[in-house]
């Protein structure tokens, strides 16, 4: 079987004729994928189903009042790239012509208010089956949840129920969000399962795996357990890095209690004493040149983007 876990759900499915039935994989269709990829066609989403998002706009039809600092967003990007701050209509404009240089759709939006969340959730042609949802507790590059904690946010889990009956999703989908004593302000769709280790109380890849093959689910959602921390060391060193430098690193790293207590998802020495290689090589990298963080995550990130230029041929190709 095939479980895509990244960008690749997004060419899986629109090659999904290419491998007719004999791969078990469960992916939705690429019409769902269409509405949720986009940034731009999740926003347009959100509005038709009467989700809450921030104020947004496309650069050529701005709103009467244009709020002091925004976010300019390439339709396509990930892993925080493509998103720029502007933080005056001035440097928007500037922002709006460098993100777009490349024949990108940009949009526009308002910060969102609250506290950095997300929901993880699960679908069976449009029936949600799980749903994990946590907050962010510490930061890695450009913003992202390096360490979260779960949490009971039952208004995210609905609006992620939503969206998956609305495009009848199969397969991972995981909504990022604002939220202000959990009421969610949704801000973007990554088509897919995100980080699975840190559903806390859902083993979301043993349920990916028991989709995938058409064996029994849970006949009632199963949703994660508030309270429970989890983290990545080696997001959390390049973080620190690429903001605090030397002493941060350090820092973020003993908060967490270190790669080896048993809240770590991605390099658990303890039981893969193998990961604290790489774990090791980063840090070390990290910790002589503090500014080469921002490198290795754009190496990691550019060997699984997805490309508007991708994006092109592959429709090009399957049309």
């Amino acid at each position: 079987m095939i479980l895509p876990t990244h960008e690749q759900a997004w060419l899986i499915a629109a090659g999904l004729e290419l491998l007719g039935t004999r791969v078990p994989i469960a992916v939705a269709d690429l019409a769902a994928f269409d509405q949720v990829q986009s940034k731009i066609a999740f926003a347009r989403l959100l509005d038709d189903l009467g989700l809450p998002q921030p104020v947004w706009w496309l650069p050529d039809s701005p709103p009467t009042v244009v709020p002091p600092t925004f976010w300019v967003k390439t339709e396509f990007g990930t892993a925080g790239r493509g998103v720029r701050r502007a933080h005056s209509p001035e440097q928007g404009r500037v922002l709006v012509r460098e993100l777009g240089r490349d024949g990108s759709a940009v949009m526009c939006q308002a910060p969102a208010p609250g506290e950095y969340g997300q929901v993880q959730a699960l679908f069976d042609h449009g029936r949600m089956f799980a749903a994990h949802t946590c907050v962010q507790t510490g930061n890695g590059i450009g913003g992202s949840a390096a360490s979260r904690e779960s949490v009971d946010h039952p208004l995210a889990r609905d609006a992620a129920r939503t969206i998956g009956t609305a495009l009848n999703w199969h397969g991972g989908l995981t909504l990022d969000y604002f939220h202000q004593d959990g009421y969610p302000h949704f801000i973007e769709c990554n088509p897919r399962t995100v980080e699975p280790g840190n559903a806390a109380g859902v083993n979301l890849p043993a349920l990916t795996i028991a989709l995938t093959l058409g064996a029994d689910l849970p006949v009632d959602c199963v949703t994660g357990i508030p309270g429970v921390r989890t983290h990545s060391s080696l997001a959390l060193a390049l973080g620190a890095a690429a903001t605090s430098y030397r002493w941060g690193i350090v820092a973020a790293l003993s908060s967490q209690g270190g790669p080896v207590v048993g809240s770590e998802v991605l390099t658990p020495i303890r039981e893969d004493p193998l990961s604290a290689i790489p774990m090791a090589v980063t840090v070390s990298k990290t910790l002589v040149r503090p500014r080469s963080a921002e490198t290795i995550a754009a190496t990691a990130v550019d060997q699984y983007a997805i490309t508007p230029a991708l994006i092109d041929r592959v429709r090009e190709a399957t049309s």
